[in-house]
């Protein structure tokens, strides 16, 4: 792809306005969404996404189309995930509702920040050869066993961070409207939703290791995964207003994204193999014999993976409930 400054600044600017105007028409008063508006605004966000990869298929060619619906449909994944651990820090500090959307426009602005300079240092690494292919493959397989085994183990709220924070910041018992600081006998208080805020931030970090080395198995494009990241994010807010309920029934998510890290990790790895050119391996001579699976290949494969992950968890979580109410009765 040839992407021209102008078109870079074109594409930030318009990624910045829309959440401006997300903040300005949706988040600066104070109200919990209601799920008409919540419903159209997803079904608005992933349409937009869906036509800016046709856009890009139609004017790039669909080998780039191909890898940003495949970069998309992971991040999305990935970001659903964000939003399970969302749900958690926001009942852990007990977030009113009507002040949740302030919460998670400011997470979901901090995470497109965290994975903005993500996607510089990704890019400024794979420029510098292809030995980074490995170190990416080996990073993905290592989080996909955590994701796979580790998911929900720790509370997000009381974890070392947050211990430390606590201890340097004077932090309120309650909150106040949805402030962030406020004044106490002439001492200056951080409340709760700062200390959401913060505890939000570190975790986006956090999904920062896994999102960006995922999507860099899929495309060596900056544009498309910054783009694919963005409209990630975009509407997410929406989404969790829409989906909050069923996010607690999605038991096999986190196993579902283990298999696509494991999988686009693998992936990583042979084309590492496949171009290899680290003289203690092979001599510094590249495996040709190592496959490089395509991209059609990996969209089927994400697309698949996420619809059995997703189905599997409905049904254990119907079957779980039914057989709830079969004891009790």
């Amino acid at each position: 792809m040839n992407i021209t400054p102008l078109v870079w600044g074109i594409t930030i600017f318009v990624t910045i306005a829309f959440f401006v105007y997300e903040f300005f028409a949706h988040v600066r008063k104070p109200h919990e969404p209601t799920i008409a508006e919540s419903a159209r605004w997803s079904v608005f966000y992933i349409s937009l996404a869906l036509l800016f990869g046709v856009g890009i298929g139609m004017v790039s060619g669909w080998m780039y189309g191909g890898e940003y619906f495949a970069g998309y449909l992971t991040e999305k994944a990935l970001s659903i995930d964000n939003l399970f651990v969302f749900l958690i820090v926001m009942t852990g500090f007990a977030v009113p509702k009507m002040y949740q959307q302030k919460v998670l426009m400011i997470g979901i602005v901090i995470a497109l920040i965290m994975r903005g300079i993500f996607i510089a240092l990704g890019a400024t690494l794979i420029e510098s050869g292809a030995w980074v292919f490995y170190l990416f493959g080996a990073l993905l397989l290592v989080l996909a066993y955590r994701q796979a085994f580790s998911h929900g183990d720790s509370d997000p709220t009381d974890n070392w961070f947050m211990r430390l924070v606590r201890r340097i910041l004077p932090v309120t018992d309650e909150y106040h409207g949805d402030k962030l600081t406020v004044k106490k006998d002439g001492k200056r208080w951080v409340t709760p939703m700062l200390l959401t805020i913060v505890a939000i931030g570190f975790i986006d970090l956090v999904f920062a290791f896994d999102s960006i080395p995922a999507i860099y198995g899929l495309t060596e494009e900056a544009y498309i995964v910054f783009t694919a990241n963005a409209f990630a994010l975009m509407g997410l807010r929406q989404l969790y207003f829409l989906i909050g309920g069923l996010l607690e029934r999605l038991v096999y998510l986190a196993q579902g994204l283990a298999v696509i890290l494991a999988f686009i990790g693998v992936k990583l790895v042979f084309h590492a193999m496949h171009v290899n050119e680290v003289p203690f391996i092979n001599g510094g001579q590249p495996m040709l014999w190592a496959p490089e699976i395509p991209i059609w290949f990996s969209l089927l494969f994400i697309g698949l993976t996420i619809a059995v992950a997703t189905t599997a968890s409905l049904l254990k979580t119907r079957t779980d409930a039914r057989r709830s109410v079969d004891a009790v009765r």
